[in-house]
This record gives C-alpha cells, structure tokens and sequence, in this order.
C-alpha cells in the first residue's frame, strides 16, 4: 500500500473544512430559544421577557431566562394603561403587567396554577412606587370551579356560585344586578365604579390575581384532577410563591389582603383561617410549591359559600318553613330533623355574639340578626332614600315599622320576605346534583356525599358512613374547622359582606365566621347590605381604604 503524502493530507483537510463552511453559511439558521413556544404546563413558561419601548413607543422582548423555576421573573412584563372609575371622577393608571406566570414547580395544569401580578407605575401622571405597597390577592373562582389563568388578563370565572344563578353582576352583563352591587374583583354595579382590583390599582396597591383548580377540571382519560382540596391547595402555593419571592417581587408581602366572591370568598376565608397549617403539606410536596410561609395579613370575603358540612342545617333552620317560589313547601320531616341539627351543632360552638350580645342559640339567633345585622342595614338603606322613594318602599313593605330614623320587624317576616331559593337539601343533595357533591368528588367519582345525614337519608342505610378520605377533606375545606382548634395562623383582620336578601346560604354562616373570629380577638367588619342579592359589593372604595387604614400604607 502507497504512503499518503503529508501535504496531499493537509490540502484535502483545508479543502473538506471549506466546502463544510459554505454548506452551513446556506443552510437556514436554527430557531432561537425565544422562537420556541413554550408549554404553559411547565416551567418554561416563566421565562423572563423584559419589553422595552423603543423611540417609537413599540416594545420589543429581550430574554432573560431564570433557572429558578420559582423565582418571580421581575423583567418580564409589559406596560398597560386603564381608566378607573370613581365616585370622585376618572383616575388613568399605568402599570406592569407579569402574566401567566406558573406557581408552583411541577404543576399539574399551568393553565390554572399560574398568576397574574400588576404593579402601578403612574396614577394621573404622577410616578407611583408600589415596591412596599399592600397587595390584594384577588381569586375569581365562582362555585368551585376551576377558575383559568390562561390567556392573559384576568382568569376567567368559569363556574357559577353553587345551587342557582349568580344575582351579582356578571361580565358582559349577564345575571341580575343587586342593589349598587357588584362582584368584589369584578366589573362595578349600578354605582358605575370600577371593580375593586382596578381601585386598588388606582390606590396605588399592587394585585395579584391567580389561577386555581376547580371541580370541573379533566383530564382527557376522564379522571377529576381539581376536586377537593384542589383549589385552596393551589392558592396557598400561590401565597407561597408570594412570599418565596420576598424582595424580589413588587409589592409587601407581609400585607397580603385577599378577596373573593360566594366560593371564592369561602376560599378567601379559607386563606385567612388555615395560615401554617401543615395539614396541607403532602398536597404542597405533590406540585412543587415553594417552601415559605402561606400566611395572610387580612381576609376580605364576599357572601362566602362555607362551613358546607354545616350547611344544610342551617339553611332549614333559617327557611326550613318558608315557601318556594312554586309555593310548595319543602319535606318537612326532614327539613326538622336538620333544624335540630343546627340547634345542636350552634350550641356545640359555644359562641358569644358581638357587642356584648352573649352566648349564640337557635333559640335568639333571629333576635341576633336583626339587632346586630338585619335592622342597621335597613336604616342605612331607609335613610338614604329620597323621601317619596322611602315612602313608596315602606308602602310596599307594611311589615317594616319606620319611625322616622329607625326601623324595626320581626325575624320571621324578614325571612319571609327574602324568600327561599334552595330545595332539600340545599347543598349535600339527596341525588348528587349539587355543586358541593361534585367538589367534593374524587379522581374517579364526579360527585360524593359529604353527610352523613344526606348519604343516609339517600341510601335507605341508617349505619351508612361517607367515604373514609372524605373526613379530612372537608376540615380542609372549612375554615371554621381551623377557627375553632385555635386560629393560631389567622390573619388579624377580616372584611365580610353579603346581602340580606342573599339566599344561597344561611346568614347564620357569615355571622358565625364573624363572631368566632372575635371570640378570638380578631378585627372584623362585617356589614350586611339591605335589599342586596348574591354578589353584592356597595362599599367598594371604603374597601380600598379600609386596605389603607390597617396596613398604614400611603403611596
């Protein structure tokens, strides 16, 4: 065999190394990383984007990527601008804006574990530094559904409140609007003001609004991944995210405030009563949520659907002899059974009323309604009124007696005038059909029994017993179950409201929150609006300042 010449080599080396140059210099450049779409199911789509305006105000992206899959991508946002409407005019308010940004490490949905956050930058043209403002924790989950963080903007509300139709005002004008209400982080009643994540905006706080599981969520094999504790698992994670990136996001994170709205205000309960609990720690560990503190500062909670296994007592002990709209009354049989029910469960509370009222029984709760709740909401709504329009709502209402400044009625025809809007029974529903049996369901089954007076009653078993994981479950789901060990991870402060003639609960449920919290020392105000349906939110400014009042924050 002929040796190869050194210098052949050589030159063929150098000629192969050419033609391989020209070749790549023709071929098409591969996609960069940014060109890539990232999942919305994993962590990558938290890669930090910053947007920069340009000389002709255009924004163009520059990557920043982090290698935490929990840090929060403080470069990535975009600059939006919104008008807020006040009692006091227009307010223009210019913010950052982070979107779609995952919660937790290993999510199971992105879709709906993952957060918005907006920051104001620019109230009326003057700079705005939120960097230690409040920031209000606003979900929008409405019946235990999922609710969705996909897309930008706010998450969507995809459910309605359990058991009927949301009376609150609803995006796009469906529903029925209550008296200047609205729902709490959502458009503005017939006040015409903003919702109350854009005055919080305006007020120069930042708003955090995430995603959450839900009832409804599945999979394409058919299995359930959102049923209980789903959704208050996946809203600690996100005040765990809160708090991981302390420092690092904008905004105190000692002054977290959050809201919600019929289950979503039973959720913002939930927050405030559950802070350090360790009960939810296996669920934390299965979605990667950040090891930090899932504690509040102040729970803001709108006509909260809650106490769910208490539920149904209390909604016979307070309609339990009132028609339908039919005319038809409920089983009554039953419907006593249950009222002895609540009876029992109210004294095994062992609560004192506010102001000084004294111990809580079935016996003078009505007597408690209407003189701490009931007969002040009249009054500020009676002495509001121009006087032909007060004389014209006392004419149609002969069982209010008004005595120029106060009015006074009896329990009974109070109720009889809100009416009742639920069958029997009204939450754990003898065929399932209820939205709690669906949240209450499990991987496999859409919808459980949660009672057992309600399994019972349904099977024909007097011995039967609910299913043996159910138990915990629904302590999970019920902040008055933490109330009532203690409340050693509560927040201070507590803002709850719901309209008089809201029947999709029992009012007992809101004034047994209030009152077990100030048993405990906690701060509450708690104000029911007269006349006022499901959904209903007419203080919202004093909402916003009452923010400002307990954190001490001005901008």
């Amino acid at each position: 065999m002929k040796k190869m010449n050194w210098n052949t080599l050589v030159s063929g080396l150098a000629l192969f190394t050419l033609l391989a140059t020209l070749l790549s210099a023709c071929a098409p450049a591969p996609a960069s990383p940014a060109a890539q779409p990232a999942s919305p199911a994993t962590p990558a789509a938290s890669a930090a984007v910053e947007t920069q305006p340009t000389a002709s105000g255009a924004e163009t992206p520059a990557e920043s990527p982090s290698a935490d899959p929990l840090r929060f991508p403080v470069d990535s946002f975009t600059v939006q601008t919104e008008t807020v409407t006040t009692t006091t005019g227009i307010k223009q308010v210019s913010y950052r804006l982070y979107q779609h940004i995952p919660y937790v490490a290993k999510p199971v949905d992105a879709d709906y574990q993952s957060l918005d956050v907006k920051v104001p930058i620019e109230v009326d043209g003057k700079a705005v530094d939120a960097s230690r403002a409040p920031i209000l924790f606003a979900n929008h989950v409405g019946g235990y559904m999922a609710s969705s963080n996909a897309g930008g903007g706010m998450p969507a509300l995809t459910g309605l409140p359990p058991g009927g139709v949301m009376t609150g005002t609803l995006p796009g004008g469906m529903g029925g609007a209550p008296p200047a209400g609205g729902m709490p982080g959502m458009p503005g009643g017939e006040s015409g003001i903003s919702r109350n994540t854009d005055l919080a905006l305006a007020a120069g706080y930042v708003v955090v609004e995430p995603g959450a599981r839900g009832r409804n969520n599945q999979a394409q094999d058919g299995t359930y991944y959102g049923k209980a504790p789903a959704a208050i698992v996946d809203l600690k994670a996100a005040v765990r995210y809160i708090h991981y990136n302390k420092g690092v996001i904008p905004g105190n994170t000692d002054w977290i405030i959050s809201t919600g709205v019929s289950a979503g205000g039973a959720l913002s309960a939930l927050l405030g009563a559950s802070g350090g609990s360790h009960l939810y720690d296996e669920y934390f560990k299965q979605i990667g949520a950040a090891e930090a503190e899932d504690t509040i500062f102040a729970s803001a909670d709108f006509c909260p659907i809650t106490d769910l296994e208490h539920a149904d007592m209390a909604y016979e002990w307070i309609f339990g002899t009132v028609p339908l709209k039919d005319g038809t009354l409920v089983d009554q049989a039953i419907s006593q059974q249950l009222q002895q029910a609540f009876a029992d469960y109210q004294a095994a509370l062992k609560l004192n009323g506010v102001n000084g009222f004294g111990a809580l029984t079935a016996d003078n709760y009505g007597q408690y309604l209407v003189q701490t709740y009931l007969a002040p909401a009249a009054n500020r709504y009676l002495q509001a009124l121009p006087e032909a329009e007060r004389t014209a709502y006392l004419a149609q209402n002969a069982w209010i007696t008004w005595d120029g400044s106060q009015a006074s009625f009896s329990f009974n025809d109070f109720i009889r005038h809100v009416g009742r809007t639920k069958g029997l029974p009204a939450f754990d529903a003898f065929d399932l059909s209820a939205g709690e049996n669906s949240l209450f369901g499990n991987e496999t089954t859409n919808a459980r029994h949660f009672t057992k007076f309600s399994l019972r009653q349904a099977s024909g078993d007097a011995n039967a017993e609910i299913d043996s994981d159910l138990g915990e479950k629904v302590n999970l789901m019920n902040p008055m179950y933490f109330i009532n060990q203690g409340c050693s991870g509560c927040a201070k402060y507590w803002w709850l409201r719901t309209g008089t003639s809201d029947a999709d609960t029992s009012l007992t449920v809101i004034s047994n929150l209030a009152a077990s919290l100030e048993n405990q020392g906690k701060q509450v105000n708690a104000v029911l609006y007269w006349d006022a349906g499901h959904g209903a939110d007419q203080d919202a400014e004093e909402f916003i300042a009452w923010i400002g009042q307990i954190t001490g924050y001005t901008p």
